[in-house]
């Protein structure tokens, strides 16, 4: 594993401002497993919006999933508050190939039809298999496709980035 020289906590600081930037009004924060519910729930203490934010699995709508099967997939969907014609800012750490956000989609609206859905990201790596693109990135970085990028948090809740490959 090496270590890559971002700086995620200043990225989280920059995604903070995106997300305020945005503009949306009586957002909903839903936070892709794990490290986008991390993001979201840190920012929902940080914005200091009313309740809990929610924290969405792409386990279940993977197109991957005949192979990775639910092992594995972390925490669960568990959305604390109505979805529907709601507006959701929709958090993740990393956006890569766009599988997992298209995942993601198709498990929010088994929840039913929000209002707006917005993408906010600390990293956009590039790699698009699919038509997806974030509303906001803290920043673009280009890795090559035999490393993967992850967030990490410590016991303090501060968030590193980790390189792993394989």
């Amino acid at each position: 594993m090496t270590q890559l020289s971002l700086d995620a906590e200043a990225l989280y600081l920059e995604l903070r401002r995106g997300v305020q930037s945005l503009g949306v009004p009586d957002a909903r924060l839903v936070g892709v497993t794990s490290g986008g519910a991390w993001l979201a729930e840190r920012l929902q203490q940080d914005l200091a919006l009313p309740g809990k934010s929610g924290v969405i699995s792409s386990a279940m709508h993977r197109d991957d999933f005949a192979r990775r099967g639910v092992a594995g997939a972390g925490q669960q969907t568990q959305l604390p508050f109505e979805i529907k014609d709601a507006h959701v800012i929709l958090l993740d750490d990393v956006l890569y190939t766009g599988r997992t956000t298209r995942a993601v989609l198709n498990e929010l609206f088994d929840y039913g039809r929000p209002a707006s859905v917005r993408l906010a990201v600390l990293v956009d790596r590039g790699g698009r298999e699919l038509p997806v693109q974030a509303d906001f990135a803290a920043a673009r970085v280009t890795l090559p496709p035999s490393q993967l990028l992850a967030l990490a948090r410590d016991a303090e809740g501060r968030f590193s980035f980790r390189v792993e490959n394989h």
